[in-house]
């Protein structure tokens, strides 16, 4: 389905009290958990209705915090500097009153981070990962995503079945960004996944974090010795002067702001070519491309739900709330991408509409966006042009889709089609090694192969 779930009917848990979460959390809804998880729409709209755009909720740990359920008001935390990104605002931090195991730490720590700093600070830092991303040899990425696609096909197609959430969608990201970090290629699928464990939240995010701090750490290191083509590299000899730690800090955010979205972004759009007949055919009768299909997906499921960087600077109002100084400020972006006020009717088609929140807005909106749509794009179009009868093997209601207190991802999408011969030697590797030679990128459209095969 194109749309977010219904909302069902009934109660999805306590009715959660008015006012500020800051000086009571005993019955405000938690934003985790198996119930929360499992129907965030539904309670992204039981919360609307009970308090409007802005709604008082907890995170774990019992921890108070707003979610911002408009569009317009999600848009005003982003561009307003009444909202900071550096977390030494949050009361939390400063009465130090999160455990120490807490796993929103990994996401909120104050750390010299251009998504968790403000002002001079965040424009040094920002120029310098900005700068560094504009430096990405745009055909040469292309190059590696259809190289590394390309194996990861060749390891399913002989058995003419898959999963593509475990055996495409979350391998291709991993291998490409890693790839334009300096990232050895045989770490890559190891730090992939252990960036999704922490983003997860759950009680080993921590130690998955610790995982990917030793990955850059190790990187930082090999890259001032042996300098290369590739973003660690770049930084650390930007004009910005970034220290080791600033390298290593901003190395680990890009790889948590591209490998999740993405991987969620690719994994959303095959369902919805597997499942939804207006695309496919759309697709066939030329009324849909491919980058019209990603627009819809980032409307209708953004690969991050929630972003929890926002606190306030002082005593505020929004959305008819009082937020106090301190409070934490969640955006809560597929919660603004299905506001009612903007989209009173959610099954008409968002087809050029950029105007959706999953990359954010203002200064700190997300500097990689295209970067991520290109891996999607191109990865699912030679998917599509390898593989033009693949089918989903499992009815779409039996799909199952997992949330977590940040994304929304789907478990498994298991396909069936005819088994073909692979185009690599048997025996290769989805890692494919960097002396190899790449592959062309596809020459045809999604468009023109959707037909052929209707």
């Amino acid at each position: 389905m194109t749309t977010p779930p219904p909302v069902p009917n009934g109660p999805l848990g306590g009715t959660a009290p008015a006012g500020c979460p800051a000086h009571a959390t005993q019955g405000l809804r938690p934003l985790y958990g198996p119930e929360a998880e499992s129907q965030p729409y539904a309670l992204y709209e039981q919360l609307r209705a009970e308090h409007g755009a802005v709604a008082p909720v907890q995170l774990y740990g019992g921890v108070p915090a707003w979610l911002v359920l408009g569009h317009r008001e999600n848009l005003e935390v982003m561009r307003s500097t009444r909202f900071s990104s550096d977390s030494r605002h949050w009361r939390a931090i400063k009465e130090g009153s999160l455990a120490p195991d807490s796993p929103l730490l990994p996401i909120t720590a104050p750390q010299p981070l251009v998504a968790l700093t403000d002002g001079a600070e965040h424009a040094r830092l920002r120029g310098a990962v900005t700068e560094s991303l504009a430096r990405v040899n745009r055909p040469r990425m292309r190059r590696y995503i259809t190289r590394y696609a390309t194996a990861l096909i060749d390891d399913v197609v002989a058995a003419g079945r898959a999963d593509l959430v475990a055996d495409f969608a979350r391998k291709l990201p991993a291998l490409v960004v890693c790839r334009q970090l300096g990232i050895r290629d045989a770490d890559a699928l190891k730090v992939g996944a252990a960036v999704t464990d922490m983003i997860a939240g759950g009680e080993t995010a921590l130690s998955s974090n610790m995982l990917v701090v030793e990955q850059v750490r190790d990187l930082v290191e090999r890259k001032k010795a042996e300098p290369g083509d590739d973003l660690a590299s770049w930084l650390l000899v930007h004009p910005a002067g970034l220290t080791d730690e600033e390298v290593r800090e901003h190395l680990r955010l890009v790889l948590v702001a591209a490998l999740e979205p993405t991987a969620n972004l690719i994994a959303s759009a095959l369902r919805m070519v597997l499942t939804d007949r207006r695309f496919r055919g759309h697709l066939s009768g030329g009324q849909m491309t491919l980058p019209d299909a990603l627009e819809q997906v980032l409307w209708d499921h953004p690969p991050l739900a929630v972003v929890p960087t926002r606190w306030a600077t002082g005593d505020t109002q929004l959305g008819g709330r009082r937020i106090m100084a301190g409070d934490m400020v969640m955006l809560g972006l597929a919660a603004g991408n299905v506001d009612p006020d903007i989209r009173p009717d959610l099954n008409v088609p968002m087809h050029g509409n950029r105007s959706h929140l999953a990359f954010g807005a203002g200064v700190h909106e997300c500097p990689g966006q295209d970067l991520g749509r290109t891996i999607a794009e191109a990865g699912i179009d030679l998917l599509l042009e390898r593989v033009p009868d693949i089918r989903l093997a499992i009815e779409d209601d039996q799909v199952r889709v997992v949330g977590t207190w940040m994304s929304r991802r789907l478990t498994s999408l298991p396909v069936v089609f005819a088994p073909q011969r692979r185009t690599a030697p048997v025996g290769a590797r989805a890692t494919v090694p960097a002396g190899h030679a790449a592959g062309a990128v596809p020459r045809e459209s999604a468009r023109g192969r959707w037909s052929r095969a209707r």
